[in-house]
């Protein structure tokens, strides 16, 4: 059995909902996807999992069931492209309330016809997958549906304590202050923990009150090739460009950011679902209007913390050294729906749930698939984060999806 440990932080924090939309090469068959679905749920237990708890020790776990958990919907309307509106449409309204995972699974996927390929839309909630796992899944049912090519079988298996993280990645002694304080108050509250059922309630409203709008917007492979290049010349990423534009175009000097922790956890199953990435926050006070001369900057700041282990499992460590009850009500108490002072001052000072104000850059990264003829990735919408930018790039293709509130 697979408990929530890390992953209890994205567990009663509304907004957790991201999506994948891609259009496959081969023509659309409900039987056909049916069938891939439920091969893809046999090679992937979260699949069919819900959300299960144990009330004698507090523990949320995976509850894993004979058949698959995933939601299929199949639209009647015929969809022009991939940049159609309708698939934004649908995300919006597939994620327009706070799933109930006791009841829904993890997973949701919408079907059109897409002149001779299909298009999916599937939307995951953070629970099943991090978004380099979703793509990969993603990548899976291409490959599946239009090349039968069978997944591979991949068994489950996440990070259960604070042992499995890196042992140079402990915290500092100020954030160590901080999160005992947290715990410390919590004990001395002796608050009875939030239930799912009353945080769903809460945040069923919230996320109904606080809507989030999405753009997109396409980089020919043209201006990609031109960008990249000159990023190459300079010793710079395509994703150092990018966090320079946004830092320059919203005026702002912090930006959280993601980061594939996968080769630096020796359990780790290849293609296994689960949550194995970091979130850090970079920060550039430089002030440059050129973006390339900023992403100098950036890098230097990427890259310094991407060899601190400590900075770079931040995130993780707070998450594991919580106590999980408290972690459980910080986001009602930062929003005046619980009584508690330890659980408000944590998840305002520690987690921003207090007032969206931050920026996030997500990059999926990039990644060649025969099967697939163009895909964008949509970046959940955190009630901490003002606006995040979601980016894919696919077979050369680059696409920029925006989550705003």
């Amino acid at each position: 059995m697979e408990y929530l440990f890390t992953e209890r932080a994205h567990l009663m924090c509304p907004g957790m909902c991201f999506g994948i939309a891609l259009k496959v090469k081969a023509e659309f068959d409900k039987i056909k996807v049916r069938r891939a679905f439920n091969t893809l749920a046999g090679a992937h237990p979260f699949l069919k999992a819900f959300l299960g708890f144990e009330e004698e020790t507090n523990n949320y776990f995976y509850d894993i069931t004979d058949g698959s958990s995933i939601e299929i919907i199949f639209n009647e309307n015929e969809l022009s492209g991939i940049e159609a509106s309708e698939i934004i449409s649908e995300f919006e309204r597939m994620t327009e309330y706070d799933w109930d995972l006791v009841a829904e699974g993890m997973l949701k996927v919408s079907v059109w016809k897409m002149g001779r390929y299909t298009c999916f839309l599937m939307v995951f909630h953070h629970l099943l997958a991090d978004g380099r796992g979703a793509l990969n899944l993603a990548a899976e049912l291409a490959n599946l549906y239009a090349d039968r090519i069978m997944p591979p079988d991949a068994p489950e298996k996440l990070i259960s304590s604070v042992n499995d993280l890196p042992k140079d990645s402990k915290m500092s002694l100020i954030n160590r202050m901080m999160i005992d304080r947290g715990n410390r108050d919590w004990a001395l509250e002796r608050r009875k923990p939030i239930s799912y059922d009353e945080y769903h309630e809460f945040a069923d409203k919230f996320v109904q009150e606080n809507k989030v709008r999405h753009l997109m917007k396409r980089i020919d492979k043209d201006e990609l090739s031109r960008t990249s290049n000159a990023c190459r010349d300079i010793g710079i990423t395509i994703n150092d460009f990018l966090l320079a534009k946004m830092f320059i175009d919203e005026g702002t000097d912090k930006i959280i950011i993601a980061s594939d922790i996968r080769d630096k956890l020796d359990f780790y199953v290849p293609g296994s679902l689960g949550n194995f990435s970091s979130a850090f926050s970079v920060t550039v006070r430089k002030k440059a209007r050129d973006p390339f001369v900023l992403a100098k900057e950036v890098h230097k700041a990427v890259q310094k913390i991407l060899e601190k282990s400590s900075d770079l499992f931040l995130s993780l460590q707070c998450y594991a050294n919580l106590t999980p009850s408290l972690l459980d009500a910080s986001f009602m108490a930062a929003k005046d729906g619980f009584k508690s002072r330890a659980a408000s001052y944590v998840g305002k000072s520690v987690f921003g749930f207090g007032s969206p104000d931050g920026y996030c850059l997500t990059n999926l990264g990039k990644i060649e698939c025969s099967s697939i003829s163009a895909a964008f990735f949509i970046p959940p919408a955190s009630p901490a984060i003002k606006k995040t930018k979601g980016v894919l790039t696919v077979n050369g293709k680059m696409m920029i999806c925006t989550s705003q509130r």
